[in-house]
């Protein structure tokens, strides 16, 4: 079951996602009304990242709504998978949207526009763009205390489309002042290889999350406080891996527990680590711990002063950092 904390965290994503598609719709009107009044391809190519936009931040809240349910029998371990296709499907709309206009602007190369009203267009632009930068911000800031990839990959779409937006801003005073047209054609190819490079950037980190590529930085972050909580009963921790379904983790590791503790006491060590790293990362954390019964080689890194069991002598304490613990074997001098 998803906790009452989870369940608020998820509907505020949802608040969050349907206020920034109310306001995409809006912006995306007044960029189209830019155009309109410019009939400049640089300022379509804009309008027409804004319409995916859009469309990605409607996928996006369905997303959000499908993985906020709870699990079931057919999704054990819940549906926050369901956010890495939002931000796949993000990054494969702007992919394509790049490439059509960069098609474009070759096309106007050969059939160049005429260009009107460049001054009004500058200022719808530049109020767009600002609106964008600051939704973009929020939306990132959020996305990381949600721990939400969905809210994290439209907001790097949106702090994406502000610097299109100033390159445009700055290529369209250009042409204001010079007359050179040929720069809107220019402009808009340079837009639209960047904005393919955002399209990438976004299918790669989806493709990571479905394929469950490891995230440095998170098991960093649980390698740092298993070496700060760590206790002398957790003679080794081997095989540490770690999957993100949407904002939870679910954690595999082998925890090498002394052989003659009982299943009670066993049973206690494993609750006691569960529940440190819980508390770090506010209960999102789901574990599957494997204990294994400590072998005479461990006596060399064991740190349990007082055992009368120890086969030989205490060596040297054993760093735990990520190479060691992602290892699937007992370690040992």
């Amino acid at each position: 079951m998803i906790s009452n904390k989870h369940q608020l965290e998820f509907k505020k994503k949802i608040r969050i996602m349907r206020r920034i598609l109310i306001a995409g719709a809006i912006l995306t009107i007044f960029k189209f009304l830019a155009w309109y009044l410019t009939h400049s391809n640089a300022i379509l190519t804009d309008a027409l990242e804004s319409i995916i936009n859009i469309i990605a931040a409607a996928f996006g809240l369905f997303t959000l709504i499908y993985a906020a349910r709870p699990k079931d029998e057919n999704h054990p371990y819940g549906h926050g998978k369901m956010e890495f296709f939002a931000v796949g499907f993000e990054g494969a709309l702007i992919f394509f949207a790049g490439i059509g206009m960069i098609y474009k602007a070759i096309i106007s190369f050969a059939n160049p526009v005429e260009l009107h009203q460049l001054d009004i267009g500058l200022v719808i632009t530049a109020i767009a763009a600002l609106i964008n930068y600051f939704m973009g911000k929020y939306m990132i800031q959020e996305g990381k205390k949600l721990h939400s990839s969905t809210l994290i990959a439209d907001g790097q779409h949106l702090i994406s489309d502000t610097v299109s937006s100033v390159v445009l801003l700055v290529g369209l005073g250009v042409i204001l002042f010079t007359g050179l047209k040929i720069i809107d054609s220019i402009l808009t190819i340079a837009l639209g290889f960047y904005i393919l490079f955002v399209g990438y950037r976004l299918l790669r980190n989806s493709m990571a999350g479905l394929m469950d590529e490891t995230d440095f930085d998170k098991v960093l972050e649980i390698v740092d406080v298993l070496n700060t909580e760590r206790t002398k009963g957790w003679i080794d921790i081997h095989n540490l891996r770690v999957v993100k379904y949407g904002s939870s983790l679910h954690i595999d590791l082998h925890l090498t527990l002394p052989w003659y503790d009982n299943l009670q006491k066993s049973h206690e060590e494993v609750k006691a680590l569960e529940i440190v790293v819980n508390k770090h990362f506010e209960g999102r954390v789901e574990f599957f711990i494997h204990t294994d019964p400590c072998l005479p080689t461990a006596c060399e890194i064991c740190l349990l002063n007082q055992c009368e069991f120890r086969k030989q002598k205490f060596q040297k304490k054993l760093e735990w950092d990520l190479p060691l613990l992602m290892k699937n074997k007992p370690h040992h001098i």
